[in-house]
C-alpha cells in the first residue's frame, strides 16, 4: 500500500519534557521503531508536527538582537531539515542499508483571501505576561491572545491549497524511497500581485496538509498517529467511549475539541470523502495493527453511522 503517516508532536517531544536535542532524538528513535514495522512492502510518506521546535527557534532567534528575528516560514524550513535528519538517521539504523530516505522541504500554497488571515488564532511560541505581550505586539506587529493566565502570540492558520513539491515526492516513492515531507503542515507560501511566490507568517495545520498530501498522492491509507489509541466521544468523562469505525458525515457532527482531536477528525473525514479510501486515527504504538485494520478509529465511506468498541 501507499501510506501517508502524520506524526503528532508527541512523537518528537513528550508533554512537559524540556526541548533538548537528546529528548528529541530519543522520542524520534521510539517513533521510528514503530514506523519501521510498516515500511517493508509498502510505500511510506512521513509527515510530522513542529510546533515546539518552531517555538524554540523563535526564542533563539529573538535572543540575538543585532538583526530582526527570522520569519516563521524560514523557521519552519529549518525544523523540516532538523526533524527529517533525525528520522532518516534513526530509520536508517533499523532498516536494511538498501532502503533509501529523502527529506523534502515542502512549500505549501495558501490563499491570501483565506478568512483565517482576518482572525489569527493559532498560538505559537512561549507565554508572556500582559505587559510583555503588549510590548511585543507593538514592537513586532504581533497579534496576541489569552492563553490561560498568560498571553501568547497568535498567527493565521489558513487551509492548504497546493503542495509544490508533489512531483519530486512521487518520483522518490516510485524509486522505493521513504519520504519525509510536509513537516509542520509545510512552509506557508502565497503569490503576491506580481505572481511572485514568497513565505508568509502563518501556520498550516499538519493534519489538513497530510490529508491533502495523501489525496494528491493517491494514497491507499492515511494514518494520523497521536498519543491516544482512538478518537473518543465524551473524552475524559465517565461516559467516554472509543470509536471503532465511522462514516465521515456522521463523525463530523460529533463534538470534538477544536485544539486537539477536532482538526484530526476534519482531516480524516476530508480524505475519506474525497478519495473513497480509509483514514485511521490512533496511537503510533499501534501503527502496525492500524495498517492491518485492527486498531484505531477508522473513518470510511463503507461504514454506516458510528460503531463503538
Amino acid at each position: 500500500m501507499r501510506i501517508v503517516t502524520a506524526l503528532g508532536g508527541n512523537a518528537l517531544l513528550r508533554r512537559g519534557e524540556p526541548l533538548t536535542a537528546d529528548n528529541q532524538r530519543e522520542n524520534v528513535r521510539i517513533a521510528c521503531a514503530q514506523l519501521a514495522r510498516i515500511i517493508p512492502g509498502n510505500e511510506v510518506v512521513i509527515a510530522h508536527g513542529n510546533g515546539p521546535q518552531v517555538g524554540l527557534l523563535a526564542l533563539q532567534s529573538a535572543a540575538y538582537s543585532d538583526v530582526p528575528s527570522y520569519p516563521l516560514d524560514v523557521l519552519g524550513a529549518q525544523t523540516e531539515g532538523m526533524i527529517g535528519y533525525m528520522i532518516e538517521q534513526e530509520l536508517g539504523n533499523l532498516l536494511p542499508v538498501e532502503v533509501p530516505f529523502a527529506t523534502i522541504l515542502t512549500q505549501v500554497e495558501v490563499d491570501a483571501s483565506d478568512p483565517a488571515f482576518r482572525h489569527p488564532s493559532k498560538p505559537i511560541g512561549p507565554v508572556y505576561s500582559l505587559e510583555e505581550a503588549r510590548r511585543l505586539a507593538k514592537e513586532k506587529g504581533w497579534d496576541i491572545a489569552p492563553d490561560g493566565d498568560a498571553f501568547r502570540r497568535v498567527v493565521a492558520s489558513p487551509r492548504p491549497k497546493r503542495i509544490f513539491e508533489l512531483r519530486p515526492i512521487k518520483w522518490l516513492l516510485e524509486k522505493g524511497s521513504v519520504v519525509i515531507c510536509a513537516g509542520g503542515g509545510g512552509i506557508p507560501t502565497l503569490y503576491d500581485e506580481g505572481r511572485m511566490l514568497h513565505g508568509i507568517e502563518a501556520v498550516i495545520d499538519k493534519d489538513l496538509c497530510s490529508a491533502l498530501l495523501a489525496q494528491e498522492l493517491d494514497s491507499d491509507l492515511l494514518v494520523i498517529a497521536t498519543d491516544v489509541d482512538a478518537a473518543y466521544i465524551d473524552w475524559g468523562q465517565p461516559t467516554q467511549r472509543a470509536i471503532a469505525r465511522a462514516h465521515p458525515d456522521v463523525l463530523e457532527k460529533l463534538p470534538f475539541a477544536a485544539g486537539s482531536m477536532g482538526p484530526k477528525i476534519q482531516a480524516a473525514c476530508d480524505f475519506a470523502r474525497r478519495t473513497g479510501k480509509d483514514a485511521v486515527i490512533g496511537s503510533l504504538a499501534d501503527i502496525e495493527a492500524i495498517v492491518q485494520g485492527t486498531a484505531g478509529t477508522r473513518i470510511s465511506l463503507s461504514t454506516s453511522g458510528v460503531e463503538y468498541r
